[in-house]
């Protein structure tokens, strides 16, 4: 069954804040591979000009996948999350994500379209702190598959 069109435009309310840990950020850099100092270490990061440690640049789907959260648990939109597959990601940064920021996502139904029975959903989540300071946009795309696929 097609996805709901009347979804495109929606915009979902500022999920709650999202405290980011130096752990945390540790612990995504130890599994993306980054080794750099200013993920690690506070004082490598402020030499760098951070008030504290960075989150490499990717680190930003955790909080983008928990806003998305909302949308696939939404009754309405009909989502068979068991035939989602995860079709593009990127992210366009203000600044970097550093520890101690506190972030709230509102997530955007951008389109809806339908190609060879597959669904598309082209989400975005604008990244904040809860003070109101732009933080991050991340742009992701996710494919419902048909049910013949």
């Amino acid at each position: 069954m097609p996805l709901d069109q009347s979804f495109v435009g929606r915009v979902y309310p500022p999920s709650p804040p999202y405290e980011v840990g130096r752990e945390k950020i540790r612990e995504f850099a130890d599994a993306v591979g980054e080794t750099s100092a200013v993920h690690r270490d506070p004082e490598a990061a402020r030499a760098a000009g951070y008030k504290d440690v960075i989150a490499p640049p990717t680190f930003a789907v955790i909080v983008s996948l928990k806003a998305n959260d909302v949308l696939v648990e939404d009754p309405e939109l009909g989502l068979d999350y068991s035939r989602v597959v995860h079709g593009d990601q990127s992210f366009t940064y203000a600044r970097p994500i550093a520890a101690g920021d506190r972030l709230v996502v509102e997530l955007h139904v951008d389109s809806i379209t339908t190609r060879m029975g597959n669904d598309m959903l082209g989400l975005r989540a604008e990244i904040g702190t809860d003070e109101g300071e732009h933080v991050c946009t991340a742009r992701c795309t996710l494919v419902v598959r048909g049910e013949d696929a």
